[in-house]
């Protein structure tokens, strides 16, 4: 089964004003997957798991029609709220039952939302939608995130942020098991297409305030789940880590920028022609 999180349209709200989407670089190499494999023309692009559509709406301008799934009514509410390309469609349903025709699809991503599928289950129904050298893009990064700040030692800053993932460890769901790239990993091997390719350790920087670095974590599903159990404790967390990485990088608001890393890995997969 699908695991429903990021329900709430409060959750739904965060997610779209701190979670961020693969960078340009690694769209590309997608798409340059997608060119190699297929070429064009590119019609039909699918994001599965589309969250608020942060992710959806990079691959407006690259293929004549996009769809984003996702099981969250509140979520898809989100990115219809912020919907402005007129070639996307945002459907709300379950990853493993897509409301799309066989072998119609070019391109099937899924970014930071995969390990939440069942994910047997979606891979067949990717297999079924993909058109005949169409392509699965499945993204995603960890969440041990480095933050970097003029004149100030780094090993300092990320201790303080290690202890906060550290924190949360024990909140992470037993569905994603003990590593989220293992899972990833476990999925490459099992696809049994010929033409694939496994990429890890790409590191993608993003200036943001430091504000923005605390609301990204504190929209994990491992900070929600100590949120629902003890809210008066994921506050104390969220201040006391605020308030520690202020005093090292010598700052006194929160709307300082920071310069946060952040490490993709992804596989890509091409369904052969079919005999």
């Amino acid at each position: 089964m699908t695991y429903r999180l990021y329900e709430g349209k409060e959750h739904a709200s965060s997610y779209w004003k701190y979670r961020i989407s693969p960078s340009d670089h690694v769209l590309q190499q997608v798409l340059d997957f997608l060119e190699k494999q297929k070429g064009h023309p590119f019609e039909l692009a699918v994001d599965v798991g589309c969250g608020s559509g942060q992710g959806t709406v990079l691959l407006a301008k690259h293929f004549a029609s996009v769809v984003g799934t996702d099981v969250s009514p509140a979520q898809v509410e989100m990115a219809l709220q912020h919907a402005k390309e007129p070639n996307i469609t945002y459907r709300q349903g379950v990853a493993e039952e897509l409301p799309i025709a066989d072998c119609s699809v070019d391109l099937i991503t899924a970014m930071s939302a995969f390990h939440w599928f069942d994910r047997p289950r979606f891979l067949k129904e990717a297999h079924r939608v993909l058109k005949p050298r169409g392509c699965l893009a499945l993204l995603n990064y960890t969440i041990d995130m480095e933050l970097s700040y003029p004149d100030c030692c780094s090993n300092t800053l990320n201790q303080v942020c290690k202890e906060l993932y550290a924190a949360l460890h024990p909140y992470r769901s037993p569905h994603l098991g003990a590593s989220s790239i293992e899972l990833y990993r476990e999925a490459y091997k099992s696809i049994p297409y010929p033409d694939k390719e496994w990429h890890e350790c790409v590191w993608v920087k993003r200036p943001m305030p430091l504000s923005s670095y605390m609301g990204l974590v504190e929209s994990f599903s491992s900070y929600q789940a100590l949120l629902r159990e003890d809210p008066q404790k994921a506050a104390a967390l969220s201040q006391d880590i605020l308030q520690r990485l202020m005093s090292v990088m010598g700052v006194t608001s929160a709307a300082t920028e920071v310069v946060v890393a952040v490490k993709y890995f992804y596989l890509l997969a091409c369904k052969p022609h079919e005999a």
